[in-house]
């Protein structure tokens, strides 16, 4: 009564690029169906499978004709894998210079900014002075009904 269950795509991906590194060798879509079974993966799923694959750039996929051959070769994976690498760290290195321009920049900013009791007093000005900037744009607001220019541009 023991159900086998069957293989996650992750393992049948896996099992359809050992077909493709053991033989290092040029298929059709009808060969790998064939091989498939005998990795453990269904034929029904190879197609779907080996499109992933190919949507992975982890296997190669051109069409001569009429006919669409696939292959993957386990140096075209290091290549990839080392592409990837130099670009991942070209990336980090690109973000920590930016890190250390913004750090330096930040610095700079606060050399002016230090804290002190006449930055406290001119803070302190400067939140009541737009408070009551505030305060008179409301009031203004309540008579822009009366202003005579935009009465004479209703007209």
């Amino acid at each position: 009564m023991s159900k086998k269950r069957g293989l996650s795509l992750e393992e049948k991906r896996e099992k359809m690029l050992q077909i493709f590194y053991e033989s290092q060798d040029f298929f059709l879509l009808k060969e790998l169906e064939k091989m498939g079974p005998r990795k453990g993966v269904i034929s029904q799923s190879v197609k779907d499978v080996v499109q992933s694959l190919v949507d992975d750039d982890l296997v190669s996929k051109d069409k001569i004709g009429t006919s669409v051959y696939f292959w993957s070769l386990p140096s075209c994976a290091g290549n990839q894998l080392r592409n990837v690498y130099r670009k991942l760290d070209s990336d980090l290195q690109n973000s920590k210079n930016r890190h250390a321009q913004l750090v330096e920049q930040c610095q700079e900013l606060r050399k002016g900014r230090e804290e002190s009791g006449e930055r406290a007093e001119a803070v302190a000005d400067l939140k009541a002075v737009e408070q009551q900037h505030n305060e008179l744009k409301v009031e203004l607001e309540k008579y822009r009904d009366n202003d005579p220019a935009a009465f004479e541009a209703m007209s």
